[in-house]
């Protein structure tokens, strides 16, 4: 069980208030002051929380927050949600909107691009505002969120569009919404015949797993089948309590829960720490699903990786671990293109009667036609 951390400035709290998802939202880190009862920031860094706040709210649960270290400049939590000032200096091909989601939105909260599913925006809060985020041009925007009428004019859409087989709950997080919200409308959207499944994208049992309790697990499990995609980027992040709370999704909520993780520069860049995710999801129930190439958002091009080291780390990958443990690597195309993968080339020559490849230990291997 996690327990609050002993660092003199921080205010006490109870076990279960710890354990509270409403507490901890409550108590999110906003600025530099509080920040500062968590770990050091250097004067850089206080410049950068106060010129990027301009730009992108920060905000941080005590306890993601309290997984970070309080010394480690090159933290893999700390770089994940501390502004830095590299936010400050976008490229020629930043985009506020690099998935063009606003453009495939026939009403609002609603993007339909894939002829066959729909995501559907719920909330403009998060636990945690991650610095790489693709939507930070509205999360953390109220201004943003859909009210009651526009859910009732996405079900409508939902309802009209038969050729729609599957709803993916995104936001800001879904899990913000309250157990009697998500069972509401998780109802209304298993009672339109053509859908043929729900996606809940969140990153809560990340940031904030104590949002996953025994009643949350009782309206998933009551429309059954859900699918859960996550989002752990680094082993640091797979906790004893996110074991837990995992396994409570998966015993007593009855749901399949996958994780697509972004390849960060100076956070997950490297085999080892792909291969401690991988391997550590697939340990507490969590199939790795995608790993994706960072989006060109504003602000984040300092965490983007060359996709050619992207693949090579990828073809080093495949033959060090098993397949249930390999995501597919993929790239969202800026524009609106949709998602294309990402593979690693094992083929090296074609002959008149066969192929030489090429495997990852760099072996050349013949097979005929």
């Amino acid at each position: 069980m996690e327990l609050v951390s002993s660092h003199p400035k921080q205010k006490k709290v109870s076990e279960s208030e710890w354990l509270d998802w409403k507490w901890q939202i409550q108590n999110r880190i906003k600025d530099g002051s509080e920040l500062e009862n968590y770990i050091r920031i250097n004067s850089e860094e206080k410049e950068a929380l106060l010129a990027c706040s301009e730009v992108f709210s920060f905000s941080a649960t005590p306890y993601y927050l309290n997984l970070a270290d309080p010394e480690d400049l090159n933290c893999p939590i700390r770089l994940q949600v501390l502004p830095r000032k590299e936010e400050l200096h976008t490229r020629a091909w930043d985009r506020r909107d690099p998935l063009a989601e606003e453009s495939y939105m026939p009403v609002k909260g609603v993007t339909h691009r894939y002829p066959d599913r729909a995501l559907w925006y719920l909330s403009h809060v998060c636990a945690v505002y991650c610095r790489f985020c693709t939507r930070k041009r509205k999360v953390s925007q109220s201004a943003d969120t859909p009210g009651s009428e526009d859910w009732k004019d996405a079900i409508r859409y939902f309802r009209e569009h038969t050729e729609i087989k599957e709803i993916i709950l995104s936001g800001g997080d879904p899990l913000n919404l309250s157990d009697s919200k998500l069972d509401y409308l998780l109802g209304e959207l298993k009672s339109i015949p053509h859908i043929n499944q729900v996606r809940i994208h969140t990153r809560y049992p990340v940031t904030l797993p104590m949002r996953i309790t025994s009643e949350l697990c009782e309206v998933l499990k009551k429309h059954f089948p859900i699918y859960l995609v996550t989002h752990f980027n680094h082993s640091k992040e797979l906790t004893e309590l996110v074991k837990e709370r995992i396994g409570m999704l998966v015993k007593e909520g009855a749901v399949t829960v996958l994780n697509q993780a972004v390849l960060l520069k100076g956070i997950n860049n490297s085999v080892g720490a792909l291969t401690d995710l991988f391997y550590g999801l697939t340990k507490i129930g969590i199939k790795p699903y995608y790993l994706h190439q960072c989006d060109e958002v504003f602000g984040s091009s300092h965490f983007r990786v060359p996709i050619e080291e992207g693949v090579e780390l990828m073809k080093q990958i495949r033959g060090s671990i098993s397949g249930l443990s390999v995501p597919l690597y993929v790239v969202d195309l800026t524009g609106g293109g949709g998602k294309v993968p990402l593979p690693a080339n094992y083929l090296e020559e074609t002959k008149t009667s066969s192929y030489v490849f090429r495997n990852y230990k760099g072996d050349l291997y013949e097979i005929g036609f």
